[in-house]
């Protein structure tokens, strides 16, 4: 074989590898994307349980038809619907179908139909199976959907309560509802009233919906579903010292203007591309939002746009506040600051040696535990900036004693007042150490077994920083 010819039957064999190569790049590609699309797909859904009532009050009649049958039309109107939706779960939990009435079974719940696929045909046809006859333990039935939600860090989770009548077991669907809320199980339910009017009662656990008549069930649970589908997402910005929204990692209390209620707490975030966290809240609620800062700041009125991105701004330019002291010190002296609004003796904060605590811009006063304690007054806090407050390192006052007795120390100031500080410990006869400040002191102490004033001791001393000074009582 010539040289040319194993030239060419190379050149072959390179073009052949470099087909298979671009080849699997290719698979690999579309593999990756396909892993990728799959996990987004996952985080993006939005899962509904419907919490059906099938007491035996659902077997009344209501305008003409049996109020389960009416519930059950229109549910399955809505799953024909939400099947053509994508990233859309369903599920179906029953109360009230498992044990006749009387007697009261306040453990008649089952999730009929758990989250996964061909759960719409699944709920179709258990609804076509289910017998309204039982009790409703509504509360416990609730509590019970904890479980229904597979774990999914990015799912939107929504409860729709289909009712028509009142808890019958004693639970309180309110704090049920509340703590599944914070433990972030579900947003906010929302719950369907069937005939009377029960929002005193519900409107603590969820938002309501009375439905008089069929037609108006059918709009309730179409608006619910709309609500649900359609994220109504807020961005809080934080305003820096130049309008920017840089400040961050602060928790937000979000109140109901109208009760007062406190609903969600969130601990502000930037994102990866440094710009304020989108949040998905209940717009039919008008927000009071407590964005705790020290000191906090309010934003009022906050009304959300449905089904729109909103965004709301508060200015809260903050800097730092420090207080060391001067070289190295004992592991074990760490006076606490007490940090107040200048001038109006309102406790903000308290924060220890070596401590960088963020405060508003602004002006404060501080009360330092050191012994004498510190009082600093009007110091300010710039945006952007540290404030440090140095202070001298303590020395060590030493009493040696062995005796009971009664004694205080005092702090000599430049014109020779005393100033009280502590109090020695009259049940003790043994010896007593203080961590105090650099200065002018002075000891008085008398034995608890003198019968006489005059007997009492007066004794003048300096304190130097890191340094030890002997007393012998």
């Amino acid at each position: 074989m010539n040289y040319n010819h194993c030239s060419i039957l190379l050149q072959n064999a390179c073009k052949v590898v470099r087909r298979y190569s671009i080849l699997l790049l290719l698979l690999v590609a579309v593999q990756t994307f396909g892993q990728y699309s799959q996990k987004h797909a996952v985080e993006n859904k939005t899962r509904i349980l419907f919490l059906l009532d099938a007491s035996q009050s659902m077997y009344g009649v209501w305008h003409g038809e049996r109020k389960y049958q009416v519930a059950r039309q229109i549910l399955d109107e809505v799953l024909d619907s939400l099947k053509q939706k994508p990233n859309v779960q369903v599920a179906l939990r029953v109360y009230g179908h498992l044990k006749p009435f009387p007697p009261q079974d306040c453990n008649d719940t089952r999730l009929e139909v758990p989250f996964g696929d061909g759960s719409f045909d699944r709920i179709k046809k258990a609804l076509l199976d289910i017998k309204p006859k039982g009790t409703s333990p509504i509360a416990m039935a609730l509590d019970r959907t904890e479980n229904d939600f597979p774990p999914c860090s990015g799912c939107r989770n929504i409860v729709i309560l289909i009712t028509d009548g009142l808890e019958e077991c004693g639970g309180d669907i309110c704090e049920v509802s509340a703590r599944l809320q914070q433990k972030n199980i579900f947003l906010k339910p929302y719950i369907i009233g069937m005939g009377q009017n029960m929002e005193s009662s519900y409107d603590c656990a969820g938002t309501y919906f009375n439905a008089e008549n069929k037609a108006e069930f059918a709009r309730a649970i179409n608006v619910v579903i709309s609500k649900a589908l359609n994220k109504t997402s807020l961005q809080v910005n934080l305003l820096d010292i130049s309008g920017r929204p840089t400040e961050t990692n602060v928790n937000m209390t979000f109140i109901d203007s109208k009760t007062g209620k406190v609903e969600e707490n969130y601990i502000h975030t930037l994102n990866a591309s440094g710009v304020p966290d989108t949040m998905v809240i209940d717009p039919e609620i008008t927000w009071q939002i407590l964005v705790n800062t020290l000191p906090p700041v309010t934003i009022d009125g906050v009304k959300l746009t449905k089904g729109q991105h909103n965004i709301t701004s508060v200015s809260c330019p903050r800097g730092d506040l420090m207080v060391s002291l001067k070289n190295n010190t004992q592991s074990n002296v760490n006076p606490a600051t007490l940090v107040y609004t200048a001038g109006s003796g309102e406790l903000l904060n308290h924060q220890y040696t070596n401590q960088q605590v963020r405060y508003l811009q602004g002006t404060y006063d501080l009360e330092i535990l050191t012994l004498p304690v510190s009082h600093l007054r009007d110091v300010k806090i710039n945006a952007g900036e540290t404030t440090r407050i140095t202070l001298e390192n303590p020395g060590i006052l030493s009493i040696q004693k062995n005796i009971k007795g009664y004694g205080s120390l005092y702090r000599l100031d430049e014109t020779g007042a005393q100033h009280w500080v502590i109090d020695l410990n009259s049940e003790s006869a043994y010896g007593e150490s203080f961590y105090l400040q650099p200065g002018a002191y002075r000891l008085v102490f008398r034995s608890r077994f003198s019968s006489q004033s005059l007997q009492s001791k007066t004794i003048n001393f300096d304190i130097n920083t890191l340094k030890t000074t002997r007393i012998n009582l």
